[in-house]
């Protein structure tokens, strides 16, 4: 005896398995994107300061060389210090924006020491303690996570108007504060 099928009722199908092209590297690196396009940043801030302090450096010396017209063993030192930690620094920014783990480490004893920098200093090392002490922030850092990143190239982090905005502000202001000290 056979039971005439109902050509009215909807169609019955197991479909809890479909996952619509999305896999589970992808769905973990949507779900870290953000937060990991802000620890990124933390890296391109390094490079900025580096660059700075290696320029301040090369400054420093030439601008003692051109007022005393001496190279003595204080300009080199000055030079090797800042020097110093400039490409240390570069090297960790490389390391942070590439989520290497011995680069999170250098990172937190370097906002450790800058939180020191009252009151700017404090606040945007804080900052970069937060995002390396959060859970996602730990999760980047691990071996599998360079695995997912390599997966998903498809994946990427939009940045907003207003970050762009206030960017080109930050630019602005940074630029008009230098020439009028060149003017002045």
């Amino acid at each position: 005896m056979s039971v005439a099928a109902n050509r009215y009722a909807p169609p019955r199908a197991y479909v809890g398995d479909v996952s619509f092209g999305v896999t589970n590297a992808e769905a973990v690196r949507r779900e870290h994107i953000q937060h990991e396009a802000s620890v990124r940043s933390i890296g391109a801030l390094y490079w900025l300061s580096g660059t700075i302090l290696v320029l301040a450096g090369v400054v420093g010396v030439f601008n003692a060389r051109a007022t005393s017209g001496e190279f003595g063993p204080i300009n080199v030192l000055t030079f090797a210090i800042l020097g110093g930690f400039g490409v240390a620094s570069i090297a960790v920014g490389s390391g942070i924006r590439n989520l290497r783990p011995w680069a999170r480490t250098v990172s937190i004893v370097m906002s450790v020491i800058g939180l020191l920098g009252i009151p700017v200093g404090t606040l945007i090392n804080g900052y970069i303690l937060y995002l390396l002490f959060a859970e996602k922030g730990k999760r980047l850092f691990e071996p599998d996570y360079q695995g997912i990143v390599a997966a998903t190239p498809q994946v990427t982090y939009k940045t907003s108007i207003i970050v762009w905005i206030f960017v080109g502000l930050l630019v602005v202001l940074i630029a008009a504060v230098v020439l009028a000290g060149l003017v002045l």
